[in-house]
């Protein structure tokens, strides 16, 4: 018998992803993947329950190896400011938990995919952050890509300078190449692939916490995040954090 909250896996996917149960119908439930930007649906006899595991984001936040620490000298650090704005409420949470531990602030707006071009011209204003991260749930049933496209176009209306505005957008197999067109410095997903849902707020916080002075290794950024190229691309970005002297 499953039951909402309950986590599954399912039996003809060969229990790939876990997801937790969002509301059954039927014969039918509906499913949000724990780790995984992914909605589905899957009849009850295809489902597994598994045990209940604690979520540890410690070793994502672990691959930000540019972390500074409050007492390492005499200089002090000015991270750059995040707007996140997510379709979902549990990644937005855990997304801000993980600013949060780095003391980066960050601002975060829980907006459904559909709803996220009209609310975001508000929040640009309101706090005008240095990055922007758009994201939720896609897929190429769903097409919320349309809707993070638009949303990316307003911040590029808002802010045409890319080393003055990062924007991070697309969540499980968004259309990685109409949003880079838009004006994305990151976008998902290359290979139409799954993400965590950590990979955005992984590469806000590495943006955050390097010199706006200095050029993101690429390469190394995109490897911190779970699936690397196959999730995650973009472009060669300027960091956003200031320093000054003496503390």
């Amino acid at each position: 018998m499953f039951k909402v909250k309950d986590l599954v896996t399912r039996i003809s996917h060969n229990n790939d992803i876990v997801f937790e149960i969002t509301k059954i119908e039927e014969d039918k439930a509906y499913l949000t993947g724990v780790n995984v930007r992914l909605c589905a649906d899957s009849n009850l006899n295809d489902l597994v329950k598994v045990e209940e595991k604690e979520v540890n984001d410690e070793d994502f936040y672990n691959r930000i190896d540019n972390i500074k620490e409050s007492q390492r000298n005499d200089y002090f650090y000015i991270p750059g400011k995040i707007l996140h704005i997510d379709g979902d409420r549990n990644y937005l949470n855990r997304c801000l938990n993980f600013y949060k531990k780095a003391n980066v602030l960050a601002y975060g707006v829980y907006s459904r995919e559909n709803e996220a071009p009209n609310n975001i011209e508000k929040y640009l204003y309101d706090i005008n952050p240095d990055i922007v991260v758009i994201t939720g749930h896609d897929s190429k049933i769903k097409n919320n890509s349309k809707y993070f496209k638009e949303a990316v176009k307003i911040c590029r209306k808002y802010q045409k300078d890319y080393d003055k505005l990062v924007v991070i957008a697309g969540a499980c197999q968004s259309d990685y190449e109409s949003l880079i067109k838009a004006g994305a410095n990151f976008a998902s997903s290359p290979k139409g692939i799954n993400i965590h849902a950590l990979d955005p707020a992984i590469i806000a916080l590495t943006l955050s916490l390097t010199d706006k002075n200095d050029k993101i290794d690429l390469l190394s950024l995109l490897s911190k995040t779970s699936n690397g190229k196959d999730g995650f691309g973009g472009i060669c970005t300027n960091g956003v954090m200031s320093y000054g002297y003496p503390r």
